[in-house]
């Protein structure tokens, strides 16, 4: 289990839009790159491949672990910031990244909220990094670090539209495990969000 403190259910949503931001930016980021090669080009005498092919077949297994858990992480974040805006506890979106304790705390939260009348607004900011893969050369758990920023990410009355959070965000260090499940898929199964000013 990632140890965690909490200052408020409501840091949590903050970090999990972080988080999705993030994800959303490095997706883009990820995705709008093309390979160019200066050169003409020709036959190799010597019949060696061209050294223009897209770097994700060069991948190793696991750079392409790392990769699908930092993917699943983000997304369980974008997932939970979704939910926030009407705090359903109940979507079915919190399970596509997210599973056991960390799927049980997500929608806890979302459900507290709920039963208070709140609803979340605005978006963290995550910075999430790989800290550690293991077993080391085909990974099934990889350990994320993160230093989520919830500043714009407050909590506000459902009822009225009114700031019901009082606390200002801030940065706070978000500790992940992410495994890869019997399909394939990469999950967060559990994570702990920090006090604000933690990273």
């Amino acid at each position: 289990m990632v140890a965690s403190k909490i200052a408020k259910p409501g840091r949590i949503r903050a970090a999990a839009i972080l988080a999705a931001a993030a994800a959303m930016m490095t997706a883009a980021a990820c995705s709008s790159g093309t390979a160019s090669d200066p050169s003409p080009a020709t036959t190799q005498p010597t019949g060696r491949a061209s050294s223009s092919a897209p770097p994700s077949t060069t991948l190793s297994v696991v750079d392409k672990a790392k990769q699908a858990a930092l993917a699943a992480y983000r997304g369980m974040w974008q997932d939970f910031v979704s939910a926030g805006i009407t705090s359903d506890w109940q979507s079915p979106k919190l399970g596509q990244y997210a599973t056991g304790i960390a799927l049980t705390n997500l929608s806890r939260s979302l459900y507290a909220d709920h039963y208070n009348g709140l609803v979340t607004k605005g978006e963290p900011v995550l910075n999430p990094s790989v800290s550690s893969v293991d077993p080391p050369d085909d990974p099934t758990k990889i350990i994320i670090a993160d230093c989520g920023d919830s500043t714009h990410w407050l909590k506000y009355r459902a009822d009225n539209g009114q700031l019901a959070d009082n606390e200002p965000g801030g940065h706070q260090l978000i500790n992940a495990i992410v495994q890869k499940q019997v399909d394939g898929s990469w999950k967060v199964s559990d994570y702990g969000v920090h006090d604000v000013g933690s990273c």
